[in-house]
């Protein structure tokens, strides 16, 4: 039966690979091979989701690869990868709807979706990795499947975006590499994540400064996938890729992945107690405050639509590590809370943005003025994502952000404090840069091409349906932030 968590691992890697060598020659067959199978993987991931939820002592996992007794590629869901698994399950079939339509206007659809198949599956595998060489090989490899698609168009921009792209992400895994092999050698014999941590503390006395930084340079190093200053250079001149693409890798895949990997660095690795008071501490926080501060700084100044959401994604990323690295049960819960939470926001706004690409040609938020009459279902799904990402209550960005200052304060930090006050900033700017777009788009202030509006319009029902979906569901979750929080406590300390 444990064999069943391979499904959905493999399942979009072959069929992405099979999408590869079959080339279908119709429209119709490929997007219903895709979409078949992107559902048929939602539908195998969120039945192991529950099966493990019901079953505590963990009724799912197994190997993959052998390599040896200690080195294995190994599977099992525990509490975190269930949240995190669950976000790509159902994020990724939605977007994929969406796609669908959208790539009918870029061209190479087979290649793309090819690719794009064998991204879920990795992703889902960086959720569901029972240890840490585990994760790394499927981090490394969701560079390898996603750099085709942002290099998708093939023009000199997307070339330069993914050699960017492909260099830092690299580069990041082999700093993040120093970590492993630092727990490998201080650790009680394995890689298999812990909560709490698996150093063994008769290995570790008198090493710790080593330790230490050998956790901030893992720590930077799987930020680099995270956008944390000042690796985040990538991820804004990524936006040239397809905005499907665009919206997985700041809501789903990539950012995520590495928040994720950050989370289970701090709590399932070295242990936060660990870590807790020294100055890596220090160091890994007082970074995580510069990005929300830089981020949504650059994002105000940013003219262009998809790299000022990219900018806020920079910073809103920062408030999912900063919670984390209070290295405490509430910051853990508060950095998942806000992960959920900015998922469903996030990738309805780069869906809108790509939404007003394609049907208007315009990308620069000045050229938006009434929008909102043009466009009503896209701008009035956008409007309230921007509510969202701003933190009005009752809407999910509230509950992630109260959450993350909550447990702020009861840390007891005073960088925590810091903290709190680059959250405050960091929501007055957010204020800003999305009203300014919502603003122009119903209550426009020049001169409008009347002509050119009247050939604005809502993208096809296969394109804005995901987005009311999206956008409800969004709602829906925040109106019951009490029983999402409640289940994150319940379930991420939870290692089965």
């Amino acid at each position: 039966m444990n064999r069943f968590l391979t499904l959905p691992i493999l399942l979009p890697v072959v069929l992405g690979i099979g999408l590869l060598i079959l080339q279908p020659k119709t429209r119709r067959t490929r997007d219903r091979y895709v979409m078949a199978s992107s559902l048929a993987t939602s539908v195998l991931s969120l039945i192991c989701v529950v099966l493990t939820y019901f079953h505590d002592s963990g009724y799912l996992a197994c190997i993959l690869v052998s390599f040896s007794e200690m080195f294995s590629i190994s599977l099992r869901i525990d509490g975190a990868s269930m949240v995190y698994g669950g976000i790509v399950s159902v994020l990724w079939p939605l977007v994929t709807a969406y796609s669908l339509d959208y790539m009918s206007h870029e061209g190479h659809e087979n290649r793309f979706f090819g690719f794009w198949l064998m991204a879920y599956g990795v992703a889902l595998g960086i959720a569901y990795s029972e240890d840490f060489l585990s994760l790394y090989f499927f981090y490394e490899v969701l560079t390898l499947t996603t750099l085709p698609l942002v290099m998708h168009a093939m023009d000199e921009k997307a070339r330069y975006a993914g050699r960017k792209y492909l260099v830092y992400s690299l580069s990041g895994a082999a700093f993040a590499f120093i970590g492993i092999v630092f727990l490998l050698n201080y650790g009680v014999g394995h890689l298999n994540f812990t909560y709490g941590g698996f150093l063994d503390p008769t290995l570790t006395a008198g090493d710790e400064f080593a330790l230490e930084a050998a956790f901030v340079a893992a720590f930077f190093g799987f930020g680099v996938k995270a956008a944390v200053f000042p690796f985040h250079g990538w991820l804004p001149d990524a936006s040239v890729a397809p905005t499907p693409v665009s919206a997985l890798l700041h809501a789903v895949a990539v950012v995520k992945a590495g928040a994720f990997a950050v989370l289970r660095l701090i709590y399932y690795g070295f242990g936060a107690d660990f870590l807790r008071g020294t100055w890596a501490q220090t160091v890994v926080m007082t970074a995580t405050i510069v990005t929300i501060v830089y981020g949504s700084a650059r994002a105000l100044r940013t003219p262009h639509l998809k790299r000022r959401l990219a900018f806020s994604t920079v910073s809103n990323l920062s408030y999912i590590l900063f919670a984390l690295t209070l290295m405490t049960p509430a910051g853990i819960v508060g950095g998942m809370t806000h992960m959920v939470y900015h998922a469903f926001t996030k990738i309805t706004m780069f869906c809108c943005a790509g939404a007003i690409i394609v049907k208007s040609g315009r990308e620069y938020v000045y050229e938006l003025e009434n929008f909102g009459k043009a466009m009503p279902v896209v701008f009035a799904t956008f409007t309230v994502s921007s509510f969202a990402l701003i933190g009005m209550p009752p809407l999910g960005g509230f509950a992630g952000k109260w959450m993350i200052a909550e447990a702020a304060v009861a840390s007891v930090n005073p960088l925590a404090y810091a903290g709190i006050g680059a959250l405050i900033l960091s929501t007055l700017l957010t204020t800003l840069y999305m009203m300014t777009i919502v603003v122009r788009a119903y209550f426009p202030v020049g001169e409008l091409d009347q002509a050119a509006l009247e050939r604005v319009h809502d993208p096809a029902k296969s394109m804005w349906v995901p987005l009311v979906l999206l956008t409800a569901a969004g709602v829906v979750l925040a109106l019951l932030s009490d029983t999402v929080i409640h289940f994150l406590w319940t379930v991420v300390p939870r290692s089965w």
